[in-house]
């Protein structure tokens, strides 16, 4: 996972609970919906992330089969 879009992914979770939190204190229904739906967009880009570094590792192993033959 590249650290700018760990960092993004990050960020957008934080800012997303921020809002949420910020939305219930002032009983504002669309910053807290929000709020989760940046968390919500957050995970995404992590579990994204997360799929491009398990498909490289995928590959690298399949490489790394084919050099030992």
């Amino acid at each position: 996972m590249g650290l700018d879009d760990k960092l993004d992914a990050k960020t957008d979770t934080a800012g997303g609970k921020l809002k949420e939190t910020a939305g219930k204190v002032t009983d504002n229904e669309r910053l807290e919906a929000e709020g989760r739906g940046d968390q919500a967009q957050g995970g995404l880009k992590d579990a994204a992330e997360d799929a491009k570094d398990a498909a490289r590792k995928v590959g690298d192993s399949i490489k790394d089969a084919f050099k030992k033959d």
